[in-house]
C-alpha cells in the first residue's frame, strides 16, 4: 500500500485500529493517508485513494461549496462532528458526521490537514424507527397519555362531528386540531386557525362572518370571513372561551344552522364547515358561572379531548427536546450533538407551566448560546436552574438537580426501574449507578412494586 503520511508506523497502525475513518492531505490536498475504516465507509481501497486529490475520494455534499477540511486550513479553526453526507463507491449516499484539525510535524509547522470521519447509517435508521414509533402526524410522543388520544384520534378525524380541545396553553391543541383535519374526509379542504382571545369582539365577529362594503366605517370592501375560506375544510376556533356572550349567541345558530350573515348583509350564506374549538379555561366551570353558554358548550362538546401538561408526561422531555434540535440543526445549518445529561436533569426537574412552548422556547435560547456539541446547563435560560437574583437555589448544584431528578421520575414510576429509566432516556444500568451514586432508598410503602 503506497503510503505518502509523515505519520510513524505506531500512529498507522492505531489509526488503523480505530472504527472512525481517518485520512490526511498535504497541502495540496493530496491524500496522503487513509485508514481501514475510511475504506470500509467509502468503499475504496486505500491504494486508489492516496496520492488523489480529496475531492475525488471522499465525495460530499459540502465539497464544492463549504468544504470543511478547506475551513480548517484557512482558518486555523477545528470542526467538531459537523452532519454531511458522502457518496460511496457503489454509489450509495451515507450520512456521516466528520471532524477536521491541522496536521503539524514535530517542530509544530502545519504540513496539511486530518479529517476523521463516523458513519451515522445506524444512528439514522435508529432515529426514523425511533421517529416512527413516537410520532404521529407532527405531534411527537411517547406518553401513554398521549398514546391513548391517538389511538382515537383517526375515528374522530372520519366523524364530522365538533370537537372541543381543552388543555394548559402551550400544550400542542393547534397541532391535535390540523392531526384531526389532515386526517379527515376534508383533509384536500382549507385548515383556517383563529384565536378568540386575540381580538375584541368587533373585530372577531368580522372576522370570523366577514363583512360587506359600508357596514360599518372604513369597511369600503367586502371582505370573507374565516368561515368562508374554511369552506369545505376545518375551522379552529381556539380560546372559545373568551368570547362574549353576545358573539356566543351567533356562534350558536351558524352550528345549529350551518349557516350565517357577513355583517352588513341579510342574506344568509351556506357555511360546510368542521368546527374543532379550544380552550385552556374549563368550559364546564364557565358554565356554571353564566360565563359560557349552557346550549353552546354542548354544542361544542360532542367529542372532548383533555390534553394532558408536559408536567404529567415528563417522558416527553428527552424525545421533544431532540425535536427541537434536529429541527434547529436543519434550519440554520448547525450540528449541535443534544443535551449532556447534567442538561436534561435540569429540564427533566423544572414543572414547565408553559408546557411544550416553553420547552421549545428553552432549546432555541440553549441552541443560540451553544455553539457546537453538547448542551450543557450554563447555556439553559438561568431561571431553570437559578433564582431572579443569580444566585443558586439553595443546595441546588448539578449534581442536587440530578439526584432530584431520578428522585422524582422514580416516585412517578412507583420504583419500577425500567419504567424510569424510558422516561430518563438512559439505560437501567446507568439507572442503578445514579440510584447507587445519590444514595436513593425506595421507601417502605414502595417496596412491593420495586424491580
Amino acid at each position: 500500500m503506497p503510503d505518502r503520511s509523515s505519520l510513524s508506523l505506531e500512529t498507522r497502525i492505531i489509526l488503523n485500529s480505530v472504527a472512525d475513518g481517518v485520512f490526511t492531505v498535504d497541502p495540496e490536498w493530496r491524500i496522503t493517508f487513509f485508514n481501514r475504516a475510511a475504506e470500509k465507509i467509502t468503499g475504496i481501497p486505500a491504494d486508489e485513494a492516496i496520492g488523489k486529490p480529496c475531492c475525488e475520494v471522499f465525495r460530499t455534499n459540502v465539497c464544492e461549496t463549504t468544504c470543511v477540511l478547506r475551513y480548517t486550513l484557512e482558518t486555523r479553526k477545528n470542526v467538531v462532528d459537523k452532519p454531511i453526507a458522502i457518496l460511496r463507491a457503489d454509489g450509495r449516499e451515507v450520512p456521516i458526521s466528520v471532524s477536521t484539525a491541522l496536521l503539524k510535524d514535530e517542530q509544530g509547522k502545519v504540513i496539511g490537514g486530518v479529517e476523521t470521519f463516523r458513519d451515522l447509517s445506524l444512528v439514522e435508521t435508529l432515529r426514523r424507527e425511533i421517529d416512527r414509533q413516537y410520532r404521529f402526524q407532527d405531534i411527537v410522543s411517547k406518553s401513554p397519555l398521549m398514546k391513548k388520544i391517538f389511538s382515537i384520534l383517526p375515528d374522530i378525524a372520519q366523524s364530522d362531528s365538533t370537537v372541543l380541545l381543552q388543555g394548559e396553553s402551550g400544550t400542542g391543541k393547534e397541532l391535535l386540531s390540523l392531526a384531526i383535519h389532515n386526517l379527515s374526509a376534508r383533509s384536500k379542504g382549507p385548515f383556517v386557525a383563529l384565536n378568540c382571545g386575540a381580538l375584541p369582539d368587533t373585530l372577531l365577529e368580522s372576522e370570523l362572518f366577514g363583512h360587506t362594503a359600508g357596514a360599518f366605517t372604513d369597511a369600503k370592501r367586502s371582505r370573507a370571513g374565516r368561515f368562508a375560506m374554511a369552506e369545505g375544510g376545518t375551522l379552529f376556533l381556539d380560546e372559545i372561551g373568551d368570547i362574549s356572550p353576545a358573539l356566543q349567541v351567533r356562534l350558536l345558530r351558524v352550528i345549529e344552522e350551518r349557516c350565517y350573515e357577513p355583517l352588513g348583509s341579510s342574506k344568509s350564506v351556506k357555511a360546510d364547515v368542521r368546527i374543532i374549538a379550544a380552550s385552556n379555561k374549563n368550559l364546564a366551570h364557565l358554565v356554571e358561572e353564566d360565563l359560557f353558554r349552557k346550549d353552546l358548550y354542548y354544542r361544542i362538546n360532542v367529542v372532548k379531548i383533555e390534553i394532558p401538561p408536559l408536567s404529567q408526561r415528563k417522558e416527553d422531555i428527552p424525545l421533544l427536546a431532540e425535536h427541537f434540535i434536529n429541527r434547529l440543526n436543519k434550519l440554520r445549518d448547525r450540528s449541535v450533538m443534544g443535551l449532556s445529561h447534567e442538561a436534561l436533569s435540569v429540564l427533566m426537574s423544572h414543572d414547565w407551566p408553559g408546557n411544550i412552548r416553553e420547552l421549545e422556547n428553552a432549546i432555541e435560547y440553549a441552541f443560540i448560546m451553544c455553539r457546537q456539541g453538547l448542551i450543557r446547563p450554563e447555556h439553559l435560560p438561568e431561571h431553570l436552574y437559578r433564582q431572579g437574583d443569580g444566585v443558586p437555589l439553595p443546595g441546588v448544584t448539578l449534581e442536587e438537580i440530578e439526584r432530584r431528578a431520578v428522585w422524582e421520575a422514580l416516585e412517578r414510576n412507583s420504583w419500577r426501574r425500567m419504567a424510569t429509566a424510558r422516561e430518563l432516556g438512559i439505560d437501567k444500568n446507568t439507572l442503578r449507578r445514579k440510584i447507587k451514586r445519590h444514595c436513593l432508598e425506595e421507601p417502605d410503602s414502595a417496596a412491593d412494586t420495586a424491580q
